[in-house]
């Protein structure tokens, strides 16, 4: 197949070019499921200094990704970043250190066996459709179909002038993903050369071998503007979504409603069917006391320049996600707080579900104790609930 593809009339783009079947066959048939956010970032989510044990190391991760799927987990996700020295700043200067997820993941992937191992790509970075392709492919066989890629256009400016490039506006950004996407989507399905002359990207006699497995990699994107959402809608088989209410559960589980019809209804529109994940942050604890000491401890030693940084990155650019939370909440991380005893936590991941919700994306504080709680007291309750087969 070779795609003639010119996109400088837009009108001549093929809508939805591949109809393949969508990789999500290859998850488990659970009501809810169930990821890791590892902790690739020095402090993770949270820049707080309260004590743990939390590191970006790689032994580290391999420990966290293995326990997860030990577990019975279903995904294991990587954040990618780019910062300058000092990270965030602070004292603990926060999220200086990063282990860069792509090259994570494929070594997780010889490690691993069931878990699906998804990481970001920031796209627009220097990036080329066929460099992420064969990637991708090469990936794709290193973990057996277990593997796939969360798509990111970028928006902060000083992210982009460390590659000499100048930020781009927001829905121009969706409409370059857009074509990088075509172009990556036809080299995994086709067997013939592709060629592709596109506005932002060309390609011609492109050809890609081995190609992936049985079905492409997973696509994941995480968006809440009316471009992003109709570029995840028309790609992406798994999208993070946000709370546009803050991290209070109650007002989340009040909100997110039609945010996931409105997102299902899109990919409706393009024939597709795709999955709604939401990131906790769970402290969970035998008592609720305990818990919520816990969550109080990470506010009363937070690196108060860090967090005005890590604040103030997010508040200060064009993305519209995370508009409703509060600074205490950013201190904490996670786009929903779940606090309190395992059935607590159970009982809210039900409401999640019913808001609509496909799935949870957890993040901890102290990540190898906090998940071998979770694993043994909140898994095993997911089970009884009926969130979990």
């Amino acid at each position: 197949m070779s795609v003639e593809t010119t996109s400088k009339a837009a009108a001549e783009r093929p809508t939805n070019p591949w109809q393949e079947v969508s990789p999500l066959e290859r998850l488990s048939d659970h009501k809810l499921l169930v990821g890791l956010f590892l902790p690739m970032q020095e402090g993770a989510w949270s820049p707080s200094m309260a004590p743990r044990g939390t590191n970006w190391t790689f032994d580290y991760l391999a420990k966290c990704t293995i326990r997860a799927e030990e577990f019975g987990f279903d995904l294991a996700f990587g954040l990618a970043q780019w910062l300058s020295k000092g990270g965030y700043g602070g004292a603990m200067k926060f999220r200086e250190h990063e282990l860069d997820p792509i090259i994570v993941n494929t070594a997780l992937a010889t490690m691993t066996k069931k878990i699906v191992l998804i990481n970001t790509v920031h796209i627009l970075y220097a990036w080329h459709p066929l460099h992420l392709a064969k990637f991708g492919a090469a990936i794709d066989h290193i973990s057996h179909g277990r593997w796939g890629v969360n798509i990111v256009t970028g928006y902060k400016p000083s992210e982009y002038r460390m590659f000499g490039l100048a930020p781009i506006e927001h829905d121009l950004r969706y409409e370059m993903a857009d074509e990088f996407t075509t172009i990556m989507r036809a080299l995994w399905a086709s067997n013939e050369d592709v060629t592709f002359d596109g506005q932002y990207w060309q390609t011609e006699k492109a050809f890609l071998a081995p190609k992936p497995g049985a079905k492409r990699p997973f696509l994941v994107n995480a968006a809440s503007s009316g471009a992003g959402l109709e570029y995840a809608a028309k790609h992406s088989d798994i999208i993070f979504i946000t709370s546009p209410t803050g991290a209070d559960p109650v007002k989340a589980c009040e909100s997110l409603p039609p945010v996931n019809a409105r997102i299902k209804d899109l990919a409706e529109k393009h024939g597709r069917q795709v999955k709604t994940i939401i990131n906790p942050h769970v402290i969970c604890r035998s008592t609720e006391k305990e818990a919520r000491a816990a969550y109080q401890s990470i506010l009363d030693h937070e690196d108060t320049t860090a967090a005005d940084n890590f604040v103030q990155t997010f508040v200060s650019g064009d993305t519209k996600s995370w508009r409703g939370h509060s600074r205490a909440q950013w201190v904490i991380g996670g786009n929903v707080h779940l606090v309190g005893t395992p059935e607590q936590i159970v009982d809210w991941f039900a409401k999640l579900s019913a808001a609509g919700c496909d799935g949870v994306q957890v993040n901890f504080f102290d990540y190898l104790p906090d998940l071998e709680f979770f694993g043994k007291e909140v898994m095993p309750l997911l089970k009884q609930a009926g969130l979990r087969s």
